[in-house]
């Protein structure tokens, strides 16, 4: 996890690193001219086979030493950086809620390119993290520990939002420009169910997006390839002028995940 002393991943005005060395993402060699040796891994006692391939898997994956190296708190930044590489949703000046944060690798990357920090030059943005989990402060990011689906959700973020003077206090509405989810649900082991988990998950957060996005505002969550999308894409395409899937290179080949990115949201100006 990143802390003060480390270089930041912020670089010059509202921008972020690049998705890594090349199209391909982060480097796989050693920085000294050969191929990065493979970590493997004893099974330790008391430690699960299946905790085992995981950890080897973290070791020898070259978007966790990227991110180490770049000072992001998880590989998860990469994916958004890739993201917004292809649909330029962060710009100085945005105003960008990330449910469910934490560890806080995607409210890293959208602080730097929207300039949260306030650097002369450029339109100051804002980054509001919501999580479950209580999280390490980032530097110009306003974490709020709360559950989006309690009620009180969204005035406290419409109050977190005046604070940080991205709204007048006698707006009608809460507005954000983009609302990120890189939410799971828990799993189960049973494929379709766990499909099915994070569709609702994912459904539960674009409406609650419906009710923040300002008008041509985006949406952007994480969902799990299957076949139980049906309602969540057309109401997604009811709302928002051009949805598609991407998977990041950053994604693993192996992960089913998968993420939808909407763009031009209607909002009550559109309807």
């Amino acid at each position: 996890m990143a802390d003060g002393r480390k270089r930041g991943p912020t670089h010059g005005r509202g921008r972020v690193q690049s998705p890594g060395p090349g199209r391909g993402g982060p480097e796989k060699t050693s920085g000294r001219g050969e191929r990065a040796l493979k970590v493997r891994v004893k099974t330790a006692k008391g430690r699960k086979l299946s905790s085992t391939r995981w950890l080897q898997r973290q070791l020898n994956d070259p978007y966790v030493r990227q991110a180490q190296q770049d000072g992001y708190r998880s590989r998860a930044a990469y994916k958004l950086l890739e993201i917004n590489a292809k649909h330029t949703l962060l710009r100085p000046g945005a105003r960008v809620l990330d449910l469910g944060a934490a560890p806080g690798g995607w409210a890293q990357v959208a602080a730097a390119a929207v300039n949260a920090a306030g650097e002369p030059g450029a339109r100051r943005g804002v980054v509001l993290g919501a999580d479950l989990l209580a999280m390490d402060p980032i530097p110009h990011v306003r974490l709020l520990q709360l559950d989006f689906l309690d009620p009180e959700a969204e005035p406290t973020l419409r109050v977190a939002l005046i604070e940080a003077g991205a709204l007048a206090p006698d707006a009608d509405r809460a507005e954000v420009d983009l609302v990120l989810s890189d939410m799971a649900a828990a799993t189960t082991g049973h494929r379709q169910t766990d499909h099915m988990r994070i569709v609702a998950l994912c459904e539960a957060a674009a409406e609650f997006a419906r009710g923040l996005l300002a008008p041509n505002g985006a949406f952007v969550a994480k969902v799990l390839q299957g076949g139980a999308e049906g309602q969540l894409l057309a109401q997604l395409k009811r709302d928002f002028r051009k949805v598609v899937h991407v998977k990041p290179p950053a994604s693993r080949k192996d992960s089913a995940e998968t993420y939808l990115v909407a763009t031009g949201f209607r909002g009550e100006r559109f309807a």
